[in-house]
Parts: C-alpha cells; structure tokens; sequence
C-alpha cells in the first residue's frame, strides 16, 4: 500500500482556534522561566518527535535548533544519545525522563523510580514539573500530527507557523 503524502484533516488545534490558542498558551507558559535550558528542551522535542514518528515536529525542532546553534553532530547522534559522548549527565537524565514519560505502555513502571531520581539530580521541583509538562505538549502535538498524517514543511508555510516561529525564536534567546 503506498502512503499518500497528503493530510487527511487539516491540524485539528487550526480547524479549533480557541484549541491552538490554549496550546500555544500552555507551550508558552511551560517554556518561561523553568530552570531548564531552552537547548535541552528542543532537544526533547526533537527525540519525542522522533519516537513517535511525527515527521512535522521531527522537521520544524531540527530546525529551531539549527537557528539557535545546536550542532548537526548532537542532533544526528540525539537518537543513539545513550551511546554518544556529545551529551551532559542533566541532558541525559532529561532524555531518559522523556522516553519514559513517552513511553508509557512499553513496562510495568512508566518512569522507574531510578529514572525518576536521576532527573532530579539535575532539575529541581519547578525544573521537574516544566520538564514533565514540555513532554506532555510535545507529545500532545505529535498526536495531533501523526494521525491525521500531517505533512512536514507545510505547517511552516501557514500564517500560524510564521507567529510562532516569532514567538519561539524570541523565547529562546
């Protein structure tokens, strides 16, 4: 069966503005101020976006992170980061965190208690809850985009795109 590379729906947060508006709002406050790099947060984006095979997010965080200097050689290496050298022992325990917090079905335990405990070597409470919070709105999108098989580098195009990209590229500065 070949893949059609058409959307089946328009993103459902476009066809509910009030439902854009309250993620772009929810993304926004779970960005500000949160002890967590704007770096390492990008960079869980990009490996939920990969885990979950959301080919519009995969695309626009590799992106982000281009503009704000993160090197290709960490983000080639981001989705083997357990066997890569190029990473921190916080950025590791937020990355660990994020698959786990993704993965909820694959164990028993979602987030193992050790898991757990090593992000919050790294993260205090407010760092925690921002941490837990970006990967749930990451995740949030991914399955907004994958079903109704949005396509990457259309969303770009859109008029809601460019705000945001406005808005994201001043946030992380």
């Amino acid at each position: 069966m070949e893949l059609r590379m058409e959307p089946r729906l328009a993103n459902p947060a476009l066809l509910l503005p009030e439902a854009m508006q309250a993620l772009m709002s929810l993304g926004a406050a779970a960005k500000q101020d949160n002890g967590v790099p704007a770096l390492t947060l990008n960079l869980i984006y990009l490996r939920v976006s990969q885990i979950n095979g959301c080919s519009v997010c995969v695309d626009m965080h590799a992106r982000t992170l281009r503009q704000i200097g993160e090197t290709e050689e960490r983000m080639v290496a981001l989705a083997a980061w357990r066997d890569a050298p190029y990473f921190t022992a916080a950025e590791r325990a937020a990355f660990a965190f994020a698959e786990a917090a993704t993965r909820l079905a694959d164990r028993p335990d979602p987030v193992p208690d050790d898991i757990w405990f090593e992000a919050a070597q790294h993260y205090d409470e407010k760092a925690l809850a921002a941490l837990t919070l970006n990967v749930a709105v990451i995740n949030l999108w991914n399955r907004l985009n994958v079903p109704t098989r949005q396509i990457a580098g259309q969303w770009l195009k859109s008029a809601e795109a460019k705000k945001w990209q406005a808005d994201h590229a001043a946030a992380t500065r």
